[in-house]
């Protein structure tokens, strides 16, 4: 019963991880605010995924040092002062350094989180529970352009705060969160070893698999980001809708990438990974195509719906093929696999000039690039 109850309050702090996927709905909404470009646009997921650069591996040292539940604390308390700071304005420098805090608390949330799920659930059942995390995880990602659209259009009370009601939402969650992860008592073993440091993850990058796997989480994570910011911006492009109306676009993507994260569980049991692998990222480039050319709402929604279901299981079959090119080095390789979470800065950076000099199509051709290298990359993964 306890445990069962530990295990609640874990998940409930993974809906709180699926937060930072609120960047891309809500930087749309501060372009429309604050008459951006399209470059300054994309540079707001751009910041919030840097930070994953910095702090993955230094995250290591600190749940070494003060465990992995206290980390996992901080990164909540981060987490919630990223929240709180946009409630009171929508100024461009505000939102900088709201969603710089966000990829910061995300960022140690993600290295800390996954590895205290192993104090409480071990065994054959340990997979799944943390494919279960995930799958709650991004509700909290399909929600949050919901509930930006409904405080937008007034469909619940907004305080004033319009679309920026959602930060207190979420902040209350969080807060709830926060407070039960700490009264909750979970027993953790002492870290064996020291914590890996920067040099001997970037050293690891001379591994051609190990440099393969980091590029193909790069790929992934900037067509995830790229997508969920570039989604309603097709829709307004070329159906002339309004943010409100194409908002829905990111939840779309959410949604069939949910759906994708609690399929493959079951696929994966069927399939080998590198036929599901060769199938995602098929579908993926499929998107591409139906984006670039598409001119209708079904075409559209068709191509975001494959990319999400596409996208959704990429990350842990490239982050298993990481861990065994380097059987010896599993710690030094999860710290280098989160590093490439950089990918969510450099994609959307490169989107925003591409965006600027010819449209919408310009990132969709970006992500174009990731999708075509993950499919070539699926010759290096192992039966």
């Amino acid at each position: 019963m306890k445990k069962n109850l530990s295990f609640l309050v874990v998940m409930l702090t993974f809906f709180t991880m699926g937060f930072v996927d609120l960047v891309g709905a809500a930087s749309n909404h501060v372009q429309l605010d604050l008459g951006l470009t399209e470059s300054q646009t994309y540079f707001i997921p751009s910041l919030v995924f840097f930070w994953f650069l910095i702090f993955s591996v230094p995250t290591s040292a600190l749940m070494n040092k003060i465990g992995r539940k206290n980390t996992v604390l901080v990164s909540l308390a981060i987490t919630l002062l990223s929240l709180i700071l946009p409630i009171f304005g929508n100024g461009y420098w505000l939102m900088l350094i709201a969603f710089s805090l966000l990829g910061i608390g995300n960022a140690i949330m993600q290295t800390s989180l996954n590895p205290l799920v192993t104090n409480i659930i071990s065994g054959d059942k340990l997979a799944s529970s943390l494919t279960f995390g995930q799958f709650v995880k991004a509700i909290a990602s399909f929600m949050a352009p919901i509930l930006m659209t409904w405080g937008a259009v007034a469909a619940i009370p907004s305080f004033g705060l319009d679309w920026r009601i959602v930060f207190v939402i979420y902040g209350v969650i969080g807060l709830i969160a926060t407070i039960l992860l700490y009264l909750t008592k979970i027993e953790e073993q002492p870290l064996a070893g020291k914590a890996a440091g920067v040099g001997e993850c970037i050293k690891l990058l001379a591994h051609p698999m190990v440099l393969l796997c980091f590029l193909g989480i790069m790929c992934h994570v900037g067509i995830d980001v790229g997508t969920n910011t570039t989604a309603p911006k097709l829709l307004m492009e070329r159906l002339g809708w309004t943010l409100d109306q194409a908002a829905f676009a990111t939840s779309l993507y959410f949604i069939f990438r949910t759906l994708g994260c609690f399929s493959g569980t079951f696929i994966l049991r069927k399939l080998s990974s590198k036929i599901f692998f060769l199938i995602s990222a098929l579908m993926i480039v499929a998107a591409m195509v139906l984006m670039a050319i598409g001119h209708s709402q079904a075409v559209l929604y068709i191509g975001i719906a494959l990319v999400g279901f596409g996208n959704s299981n990429i990350f842990p079959i490239i982050f298993s093929e990481a861990l065994k090119a380097e059987p010896d080095h599993q710690n030094e390789v999860s710290g280098l696999m989160i590093m490439g979470l950089f990918g969510g800065t450099i994609f959307p950076l490169v989107m925003g000039f591409a965006s600027d000099a010819i449209g919408v199509l310009g990132a969709v051709l970006v992500m174009a690039i990731g999708a075509i290298y993950l499919s070539i990359y699926t010759s290096k993964i192992r039966h």
